[in-house]
């Protein structure tokens, strides 16, 4: 029986299948959407049985095809840009799509996880996986959101299969490289100090100072663990927020990228001060764009995360990046 990764050449997709490929898992049907054809290089290390489009494997488990060949859906495939204003296109990426997924998934009594976001707590302050707590901010928030509301529906009335959704917070580490605008703090603070020396951050706002926002960041790792450990456990069902349980400054990452860098160029380590007073961190306005569309603070609370059983520790900040770096440095 096939295991499905949709978004298998995206960031979290590709790491899914990597994993499973760790486990000795290759009959794996990959799906994604390759217009953007650079995403390739995410498969080229992995074992899969099959590539689809994601418009294919729509129309395919639409007229039956996969009836009863399929073991699991690992559903990664969405639109991730949260400035994407287009909500027809939004609406038919993340929520229809992940729809029409669940529909199947319920009639085939197929395990179904799916990417949710914390998007869909807007500028809340409280990051619990209730009702009350959420206000997406965006059409991409709004489209994870309402898929989250189908699901608290449908687990009233009672599921034939596993279905859990996770809200990742600020997720960053390895093939996040197409991403672009979108990839992680990380990624972009390691690019600007190898090409300039130098970090930029945002500047005060919202009541923050300098690089004082803060966000969960969550290592892709465990990410994936999480991921694997739902698909071991499928009895259990519903939304889960997928963070650190820890909310840094961007002041962290940025310390924490050009620390790793310096260890690779055999130089000494330097605190926050010394990297400001040495001009490698400097901070800027803060855009005009994001103001009143800005999460300055999250910090996902894991606690039903841990009473369904989940009891790795999750990476720092510091541990995260640390090796991400390393891995940036060996491509």
């Amino acid at each position: 029986m096939t295991i499905v990764v949709t978004g298998a050449a995206g960031f979290i997709g590709s790491n899914i299948v990597k994993a499973l490929n760790a486990r000795g898992e290759t009959d794996i049907l990959a799906v994604d959407n390759l217009t953007r054809g650079d995403k390739f290089v995410n498969l080229v290390d992995c074992e899969i049985s099959d590539y689809l489009d994601k418009q294919d494997f729509i129309n395919l488990i639409g007229s039956g095809d996969f009836d009863g060949e399929i073991r699991a859906i690992l559903h990664q495939g969405a639109c991730s840009d949260t400035m994407n204003h287009d909500g027809k296109y939004m609406m038919e990426n993340n929520y229809q799509y992940t729809l029409e997924l669940f529909e199947f998934c319920q009639a085939e009594e197929v395990p179904l996880l799916y990417a949710s976001s914390a998007a869909t707590y807007g500028k809340g302050s409280v990051f619990k996986e209730e009702r009350q707590h959420e206000g997406p901010l965006n059409v991409y928030g709004y489209s994870k959101f309402l898929f989250d509301q189908v699901l608290r529906r449908r687990m009233r009335e009672g599921l034939t299969a596993q279905v859990a959704g996770f809200r990742y917070f600020n997720v960053y580490g390895p093939q996040e490289q197409h991403k672009g605008r979108m990839a992680s703090v990380a990624f972009h603070n390691f690019n600007q100090y190898r090409d300039t020396g130098k970090v930029k951050l945002f500047g005060g706002y919202d009541g923050y100072a300098d690089g004082t926002q803060s966000r969960d960041f969550v290592s892709v790792e465990d990410v994936v663990k999480v991921n694997l450990y739902f698909l071991d456990n499928p009895e259990q069902n519903g939304i889960f927020n997928l963070g650190s349980g820890r909310a840094q400054p961007f002041n962290d990452v940025a310390v924490a990228t050009v620390n790793a860098c310096r260890r690779h160029e055999g130089k000494p380590a330097l605190t926050l001060a010394e990297l400001v007073q040495q001009g490698i961190l400097e901070y800027i306005d803060f855009p005009e764009a994001l103001k009143g569309k800005y999460q300055s603070f999250t910090q996902a609370d894991i606690g039903k995360l841990r009473e369904a059983g989940y009891g790795d520790a999750m990476l720092s900040v510091e541990q995260g990046v640390d090796r991400y770096v390393d891995w940036l440095m060996s491509r």
